[in-house]
């Protein structure tokens, strides 16, 4: 289980899914061959940022051996 708080600090979700649109990521908070919710987590200058943060966000999966892991969205 996945909580992230976004970017502008207004929400915190529980994402299955986080993918890289340009220079957003993309939380996919729901995803069956029917429906898809998903919200933007942040935007950021430039891919190769967002793709920087993606990296961070599997890092924190990685070194978190437990049920759940959280991560808060940078600023930049």
């Amino acid at each position: 289980m996945l909580w992230i708080i976004t970017q502008d600090g207004k929400s915190i979700m529980n994402v299955q899914e986080v993918t890289v649109d340009g220079k957003k990521l993309i939380g996919i908070i729901s995803s069956s061959a029917m429906d898809q919710w998903s919200n933007v987590l942040g935007k950021y200058n430039s891919k190769e940022r967002a793709l920087e943060i993606l990296q961070a966000i599997f890092t924190s999966i990685e070194e978190n051996n437990r049920m759940y892991t959280t991560f808060t969205m940078p600023q930049e």
